[in-house]
């Protein structure tokens, strides 16, 4: 029982990170690239991104879970673990904080997109804070990434 929860250890750290990574570094630029509307491109890369953050909730949890029960209260210790709790924290912050005020903004630009709008200001600071929360997760996921690889995060 310990190796599968020790092999979903990996599983998670491997899909948590590099979805952030493809999607954020590889697919979002690829369709803003590829796509002559640029609405239908940022709709798209935000459907990526909600499926990316409710990976990273689920991954997160587990990965802290693993840790707490693999070393109980000496876990706070562990690298692994704030660095897992940051980007959880992180995650929810972007999806549950920032990701509705955007929403909300290209709600209040109708009819016209967000980007022809007098929103568009607001819309791009939001969209700068959300884009950091991404950046400051992903190179905290490299991290996890490396920590997992020498093997002393768990």
């Amino acid at each position: 029982m310990r190796q599968l929860a020790s092999a979903l250890y990996s599983i998670a750290v491997a899909v948590w990170v590099g979805g952030l990574l493809a999607i954020g570094f590889i697919a979002a630029p690829v369709l803003f690239a590829q796509l002559a509307d640029r609405a239908m491109a940022g709709n798209l890369a935000g459907a990526m991104f909600t499926v990316m953050a409710w990976v990273g909730l689920a991954c997160g949890s587990y990965l802290i879970l693993f840790v707490m029960f693999a070393k109980g209260w000496r876990s706070v210790q562990s690298g692994v673990f704030w660095i897992v709790l940051l980007m959880l924290a992180l995650t929810a912050a972007g999806h549950f904080g920032v990701q509705p005020i955007l929403e909300q903004l290209k709600a209040d630009a109708l009819p016209r997109r967000v980007m022809e709008s007098a929103l568009r200001e607001r819309f791009t600071t939001w969209h700068g804070v959300s884009s950091a929360l991404y950046l400051a997760q992903s190179l905290l996921g490299i991290a996890l990434a490396i920590l997992q690889e020498r093997g002393r995060g768990r």
